[in-house]
């Protein structure tokens, strides 16, 4: 709390995420009670995905060239602005689901320009030797906004969606107003034109860190293959028969368990065999997302998915360390494009994923099918990566 501008950082960061929250659960609910369909869960998905992928890297140009503050306030404005439009229709009861489709594409764009400026804001606030706890103050409040985000937005849908939106309407204009008051220095860059040869040095840098690239990539095959939340809805309405306020418990109780671990790293910081302990965490992730997809019992889900939710902070901690203190403030807008891209898109794509393969097989067989492929691809990671493997502290990892 001593560095200034740390407090700002987390109410921009912990105000963006419970909008998100809320609104993930309005538009979940939103769409399966008006279609009844998984694909349509999927096309959810589809549509904030592709946006993502499409501006990623011209965003990460951005984050690097322009006035980072005012790009994510921008993008917070627009997201205020969509959320308080769907408000609008849904108080008006002529919400369609092409209107959910539009609002999230528009959703996706603005974050696909939000996230790389928002992930260098951390380095640029605290000490390298300060990052790791202060990373885990971010993920433990991030989390827990991710916990409360759920649960209200489901109590909110039962006063109509209209509420969840406009809640979120707020939310997004509160982390505007802390992304305002962040005591950035306006760092003078140098403007140069995007093209390839921008992109080839960023794929060059991170070939020569294998860690950092293993780092991401095992996170991009966990999220895509493990993405049990999309099936949310399906699990609440037609398998454990919860209704809303279930959907809202389901969808925190990840973040019930990302809190509690990200709050134990916050007393002990995770500076030792971290390469390992990731790897573990990520096999973790796999195996409670198969104990969730096989489970007809509401304590027994929630208790899962809080397992899930404390073996992906262990994956965040690690990753956004490699990813943040090993790169240079002048490629760090790209980097984390790229971290993005792996990691964000991968969440929309895995519920693509999920919401096809479940109307192909049904909800169970697929998320079960997601896990075990997660705990593939980590015994294929670990054989890959033996530098991440071997990773131990993360309190020496440096820009280099």
């Amino acid at each position: 709390m001593h560095h200034p501008g740390l407090l700002a950082f987390l109410m921009a960061r912990t105000s963006s995420s419970f909008s998100s929250c809320v609104q993930a659960v309005a538009v979940g609910w939103q769409i399966y009670a008006l279609t009844h369909s998984a694909r349509a869960l999927a096309m959810v998905g589809l549509a904030q995905f592709l946006p993502m992928i499409c501006l990623t890297m011209v965003a990460g140009h951005a984050a690097d060239h322009m006035n980072r503050r005012r790009i994510a306030m921008t993008c917070q404005a627009v997201e205020a602005t969509s959320a308080l439009v769907m408000a609008i229709a849904a108080f008006g009861g002529w919400t369609t689901p092409g209107m959910i489709y539009a609002m999230v594409m528009v959703f996706g764009a603005a974050r696909a320009f939000e996230m790389p400026c928002q992930q260098t804001f951390l380095p640029s606030i605290v000490p390298p030797h300060m990052f790791p706890r202060a990373a885990a103050v971010s993920s433990s409040l991030f989390q827990a906004a991710a916990v409360t985000g759920p649960s209200v937005g489901g109590l909110l849908y039962g006063a109509g969606a209209g509420v969840c939106y406009m809640v979120c309407a707020l939310g997004f204009g509160m982390a505007m107003l802390g992304t305002f008051l962040l005591p950035l220095r306006n760092m003078a860059r140098a403007r140069q034109p995007l093209s390839v040869s921008m992109f080839m040095e960023v794929w060059h840098f991170m070939r020569e860190r294998p860690d950092m690239l293993g780092a991401i990539s095992l996170d991009l095959f966990a999220v895509l293959l493990g993405g049990a939340t999309a099936m949310l809805p399906v699990y609440a309405s037609d398998i454990l028969h919860a209704g809303p306020t279930g959907l809202g418990l389901l969808r925190a109780a990840p973040a019930m368990g990302a809190v509690a671990c990200a709050l134990f790293f916050v007393w002990k910081p995770l500076n030792k065999h971290a390469g390992a302990f990731m790897f573990a965490a990520v096999a973790t992730f796999g195996v409670a997302t198969i104990v969730f997809a096989f489970s007809t019992s509401m304590p027994l889900s929630i208790f899962a998915l809080a397992v899930l939710g404390a073996a992906d902070v262990i994956s965040v901690v690690v990753r956004g360390a490699l990813v943040q203190l090993r790169t240079p403030d002048s490629m760090r807008g790209r980097v984390s494009a790229v971290n993005m891209l792996f990691i964000g898109s991968s969440n929309q794509l895995g519920e693509f994923e999920s919401g096809m393969l479940a109307s192909l097989v049904g909800p169970v067989e697929a998320v079960a099918l997601g896990g075990a492929g997660t705990i593939v691809v980590t015994l294929l990671w670990m054989r890959m990566f033996p530098g991440l493997r071997r990773l131990d502290r993360l309190d020496d990892i440096h820009a280099d």
